[in-house]
């Protein structure tokens, strides 16, 4: 199974050569989620609604205990370069074929569109410029970056902007407290609701049912089968420094909300009549900070924000010269031609982005809710596949191409009928609900039929999650209990704001 072999050249600018050590692997993770997208979107909900946006950070060490335990040490024995890659190897042509563009779909809507509009807002808010100007700035700055560097310029970068990051909004939240006061003055005058983790079943943005249920099948996705994120772990040295790095990322989360949605909720104590609670964040640093400050922080943002969608599309460029140009267009392609190719496409990428950034900007809705809606219905096919795919043997592949190929038809046909209130306002559970309804429904479907459809005993040859454990060998003691203190540290974190 070592179908993901490639030269040096390939490696290097697709998965920097698989050297990464785990410090790069954390923080490259914790770069690339830390986007604009974060940005502007925790702290508009916590700006709008408290600190209840803080179960999305910390709920996500499970998930990334399972990319860590389960799925690395799949993806490392096979020696894939891409999710679609997997999928070749586990369920056949069909699949990969299908995941191929449907992951470009995802990259181009939810990381490179969703960053040019929200580093777009920030930029032009801060330069007084128009936001066109800065999204087509930004997309240019990023599609240089991406194209000459590769994935390790990429992740040399986001190492530099997390540390950037932390360091700047730490010092935003410090600085709002003490022009706040106490924690007091904070909660006066504020519902009490904006410092509960868990709101009851009858809210309607979001009750804690629907995080607990719809929440997982999102993470799933995320955390575990997107190119984007899963790319940094393929490029890891071996599998406990990809392991490892996923455990840095774990600790990186519990940090988020304090640096985040915290500040957020201090934005709406000092300036509570903004138009666009997606204004929130650079309200605080234009108006909190030092005006020696201001620069520093912007020029964070604008790492972050170039390196973000540095990338997406190094991602997107990925996916499409390696599963679609190399397997189905040209497959004698030589290396050079392949690294041509991908340039070629970061900038179709790149003008593509721009396109989807000026839709969100015509949506009229929160950033959160925009990625979080479009997450919740892109998310339960992947999940399913991926999740029976890697824990069961005998998950079949004429199962996984009804299950894949249908329930990505029937999960964007619900997306699309839920934000356009069809057939009426009110008829839909909330989003979240809705997309663990689609994922439980799949997900047994394709027990159903992959017992219809066995697989033939070649496909059966590919190894089960117990026989690389077996192969591997006993995993370090370290991992397993740094994965049980970041457990006891979120059911700490649960009960005081509970």
């Amino acid at each position: 199974f070592g179908v993901g072999k490639k030269t040096t050249e390939t490696q290097d600018i697709f998965l920097g050569g698989r050297t990464l050590k785990w410090p790069s692997i954390g923080f490259s993770i914790f770069g690339t989620n830390v986007s604009p997208v974060l940005l502007v979107g925790q702290f508009g909900v916590a700006y709008s609604t408290g600190i209840v946006g803080s179960n999305f950070e910390w709920l996500a060490w499970m998930f990334l205990m399972l990319l860590a335990m389960v799925f690395i040490p799949l993806y490392m024995k096979t020696k894939i370069s891409t999710m679609p890659e997997f999928l070749l190897l586990r369920f056949g042509a069909t699949c990969h074929s299908f995941l191929s563009y449907y992951v470009l779909f995802s990259i181009l809507f939810l990381w490179l569109g969703a960053s040019l509009y929200a580093g777009g807002i920030i930029i032009s808010q801060v330069l007084d410029i128009p936001l066109w100007v800065s999204v087509v700035a930004v997309a240019i700055f990023a599609t240089s970056f991406t194209a000459t560097g590769g994935l390790k310029a990429v992740v040399r970068a986001e190492v530099f902007q997390s540390i950037l990051i932390i360091a700047s909004s730490t010092l935003l939240a410090v600085l709002a407290y003490i022009k706040i006061g106490s924690i007091e003055n904070l909660k006066a005058g504020l519902p009490e609701s904006y410092f509960t983790l868990l709101r009851p079943a009858s809210d309607e943005q979001y009750p804690w049912h629907a995080i607990f249920l719809g929440y997982p099948v999102i993470a799933i996705w995320f955390f575990c089968t997107d190119q984007t994120i899963v790319q940094r772990v393929l490029a890891a040295k071996n599998q406990e420094q990809g392991q490892y790095g996923a455990i840095f990322t774990a600790f990186l989360k519990i940090l988020m909300p304090f640096i985040f949605l915290v500040p957020g909720i201090m934005a709406f104590k000092l300036f509570p009549n903004l138009a666009n609670s997606d204004h929130a964040y650079i309200t605080m640093v234009v108006n909190v900070l030092p005006v020696g400050m201001v620069g520093l922080v912007v020029a964070a943002i604008i790492a972050s924000l170039i390196n973000t969608t540095a990338s997406g599309l190094n991602s997107f460029t990925t996916i499409f010269s390696l599963d679609i140009y190399k397997k189905k267009i040209n497959p004698d392609a030589d290396e050079a031609r392949i690294k041509r190719v991908g340039q070629i496409i970061t900038l179709v990428g790149a003008f593509l982005a721009i396109f989807v950034a000026f839709m969100y900007a015509g949506a009229g809705k929160r950033l959160f809710d925009i990625t979080q809606g479009i997450f919740s219905f892109v998310a339960p096919p992947m999940s399913a596949v991926f999740l029976l795919g890697v824990i069961w043997k005998k998950a079949s592949s004429k199962a996984a191409e009804y299950v894949l190929i249908g329930g990505a038809v029937i999960c964007i046909t619900l997306g699309a009928c839920f934000i356009l209130d069809f057939p009426y306002k009110g008829y839909w559970p909330h989003f979240m609900l809705l997309s663990f309804y689609s994922f439980a429904t799949l997900a047994v479907l394709m027990v159903v039929l992959s017992y219809v459809f066995p697989d033939n005993a070649e496909k059966a040859l590919f190894p089960s999650l117990k026989e690389v454990y077996k192969e591997n060998g006993k995993t370090s003691p370290l991992i397993w209990w740094l994965w049980a203190v970041i457990g006891t540290i979120t059911v700490a974190l649960y009960w005081v704001f509970n």
